[in-house]
């Protein structure tokens, strides 16, 4: 399922994060974040009638300062357009149309089919008449609410769901293995995709994706139907480096969830960075498999082990993704760029793969053998036995006595033997213990 992005926008204090809370349902704290976001009231899942979408909550566009006149509200208003299916512009009914209401209608203007205008702080109906002056911003109808008291809100959510487009996936000729190519903006994620075209030199056609800034970009490679999603397009006009990396980590989330296959890039001269870690966690939630790409690897010095040391730097902080395969390359010098594909088709075969279940319960029962499930006041785990019901990812149900007797570390060596028996190179693991009853319980 695709989700829409909704964009919260306009200037201080008129209410946006009040809204943001009582359409989420709840006041939004750090753990509850989207996966990957680590930031505090940024992006949350919420529903509508059925519509799930993410809600984005961009902060206060202030158009006058005394250093830079327009420049952060022309940042947010781009960026949201860009980012958004519905945006709803929030204004204060008690302080009318300001200035800095005008300056933001005129931005939005340019995307009018996808906003819905919305003046906050009606709490009467003596006050509706406060709402009647903001007809002229030429954005529709204002749609009257109070966030803090939560009056109009249906009203208001009705009309944002009518703006979502029907069908968020695009139009493809056939099936074909989708290949996210995320990473932190300038790592070379458009670069590497030019050069895998270039090469193929078998471009068929560029159908738009769920996002403008987005594109899919379906090809053959050996004979086979691929689709690279390229997540590297962002607007110039968005300079401060926290908002670039803000809505880059929104595209990558909408990227991974499209895709079958992500290609994490970081850039060799920059090292992990805490970016990359996000974006590497929110593919292992997503449960996508994953092929991490070293790029600019031309860049560096090079010594003896220089390779070895720097492979062994990521793993360590890429550590929860240790079963992701890493290729050092550089996409700009067409350098290691060929041995790419060749591994993307080994890991997607692992994580289409199934194992027949004799095998899948021989290699359960000798790991239990080697290492005795663990005990826990004075009852010991059995493991009865183990299916496999689905690909895609690789998902497992392990049948136990009382599944509140796996523990974590136990639960990990049991995906640890997994993958030694079967590989499962570049792609995690659904695991999932479910109690069976017996005569003796």
């Amino acid at each position: 399922m695709i989700r829409p992005y909704v964009a919260l926008v306009g200037r201080p204090n008129t209410g946006k994060s009040t809204l943001f809370n009582r359409i989420a349902g709840r006041r939004i704290s750090i753990v509850e974040n989207t996966p990957g976001v680590t930031r505090d009231r940024i992006v949350t899942q919420c529903e509508w009638l059925g519509n799930s979408f993410y809600l984005i909550d961009t902060g206060g566009i202030e158009p006058y300062s005394d250093d830079i006149i327009l420049s952060k509200m022309r940042e947010q208003a781009y960026l949201a357009m860009d980012m958004a299916e519905a945006i709803v512009f929030v204004t204060d009914g008690r302080e009318g149309v300001t200035a800095a209401d005008k300056e933001i209608a005129a931005l939005l203007m340019r995307c009018q089919s996808k906003v819905v205008l919305a003046v906050n702080k009606i709490e009467e109906r003596s006050q509706m008449e406060d709402t009647y002056e903001f007809y002229e911003l030429g954005l529709g109808e204002p749609f009257a609410i109070s966030a803090e008291h939560g009056v109009g809100i249906g009203d208001l959510l009705d009309e944002v769901v009518a703006k979502f487009p029907g069908e968020l996936m695009g139009i493809e000729a056939e099936e074909s293995l989708k290949i996210a190519v995320v990473g932190r903006p300038n790592a070379g994620k458009s670069t590497l995709v030019n050069v895998l075209l270039g090469e193929d030199r078998v471009i068929v056609s560029e159908v738009a994706g769920t996002t403008r800034d987005a594109i899919d970009t379906p090809f053959r490679y050996e004979n086979e139907q691929y689709t690279l999603i390229d997540t590297a397009g962002i607007r110039k006009n968005a300079k401060q480096g926290d908002a670039i990396e803000y809505y880059s980590m929104l595209r990558a989330l909408r990227a991974i969830e499209r895709s079958d296959l992500c290609v994490l890039i970081i850039d060799a001269s920059c090292g992990v960075t805490d970016q990359d870690t996000r974006i590497a966690s929110a593919i292992a939630e997503a449960y996508k498999a994953m092929v991490v790409v070293i790029n600019k690897w031309d860049l560096i010095e090079k010594q003896t082990n220089t390779m070895a040391e720097m492979e062994q730097d990521i793993r360590g902080k890429l550590h929860f993704v240790d079963y992701a395969p890493i290729i050092f390359m550089s996409a700009g010098k067409n350098q290691r760029v060929g041995k790419l594909m060749p591994k993307i088709q080994e890991v997607f075969k692992q994580y289409s793969r199934r194992v027949p279940t004799g095998l899948l319960n021989d290699a359960v029962g000798d790991a239990a053998m080697m290492n005795q499930p663990p005990i826990r006041k004075g009852r010991s785990l059995k493991l009865f036995y183990t299916s496999q019901p689905a690909v895609s990812p690789p998902t497992f149900v392990i049948f136990v006595n009382d599944e509140k007797l796996v523990t974590d570390s136990y639960a990990k060596y049991l995906e640890g033997r997994l993958r030694r028996a079967f590989g499962f190179e570049g792609t995690p693991l659904k695991i999932i213990y479910r109690s069976k009853k017996t005569d003796k319980q």
